[in-house]
């Protein structure tokens, strides 16, 4: 797609959220119901995907890892930013392809250890890019990129969160 169809297709929403700030919150929303043993079904758009425990907390490897999901996420994110940056840029990418990996000591989800972190310690993106283009073009797409990816930024300074739980009477 070149920078003048991806701008006209975006022109009228970026019109419509200048004039009607409150109509660019989009609240969006994942349902989930926990399966067979220790999983959970998840209703994604397209499918119903089941995750279970990765294989380093007791897993078998049989079902998705909510982590490989989370990196997946990034990296699905990081790779429709880079490439509407790179339309709305003008920048030409002959190839492209994003790779997300993060470091977990289990030892905090498995409470082995208070000093563990649950979670990722650290993530790593990186973009592997065949392209013509000079380095500052191509500098300018990745700060572009990270700027505007919304799973990059949410992960980088982290949002409110709240949990909340309703009872239900059997």
């Amino acid at each position: 797609m070149n920078s003048e169809e991806f701008r006209s297709i975006q022109k009228p929403l970026k019109e419509k959220y200048r004039e009607e700030p409150a109509s660019a919150i989009v609240t969006l929303k994942a349902h989930g119901k926990p399966g067979e043993g220790v999983t959970c079904r998840i209703d994604t758009a397209r499918a119903v995907v089941e995750a279970g425990l990765h294989p380093a907390t007791g897993g078998t490897g049989q079902f998705l890892c909510s982590g490989d999901m989370l990196l997946e996420a990034l990296v699905a994110c990081a790779g429709v930013t880079l490439m509407a940056v790179a339309a709305s840029l003008g920048v030409k990418l002959k190839d492209a392809s994003i790779t997300a990996e993060g470091d977990i000591d289990f030892r905090g989800t498995l409470a082995v250890s208070k000093e563990a972190k649950v979670g990722f310690k650290d993530i790593r993106l990186y973009f592997f890019l065949d392209t013509g283009e000079e380095e500052e073009k191509i500098n300018s797409l990745i700060k572009l990129t990270e700027r505007y990816c919304v799973v990059y930024q949410s992960l980088k300074s982290t949002p409110e969160m709240k949990t909340e739980y309703k009872l239900t009477k059997t």
